[in-house]
């Protein structure tokens, strides 16, 4: 009963980082290790960095109309 609950509650947590746009860093970090295994990974705070730039763009400008 535990264990479902839990895995409720993450799978709920992934969902919400998703819909604001931001990726789960472990799903990355196994894509990473399984499909770029020469490539080095990134660390929490680059992989957020890079994420928010993506999604905002850089240097603090917005990339959008409003």
């Amino acid at each position: 009963m535990i264990h479902k609950i839990s895995q409720t509650l993450r799978q709920l947590s992934q969902s919400m980082r998703l819909m604001v746009g931001m990726p789960e860093y472990s799903t990355y970090v196994e894509h990473m290790k399984t499909a770029h295994p020469d490539q080095s990974v990134m660390s929490y705070e680059e992989f957020f960095r890079e994420r928010q730039e993506a999604r905002y763009g850089s240097k603090g400008r917005l990339n959008r109309c409003c």
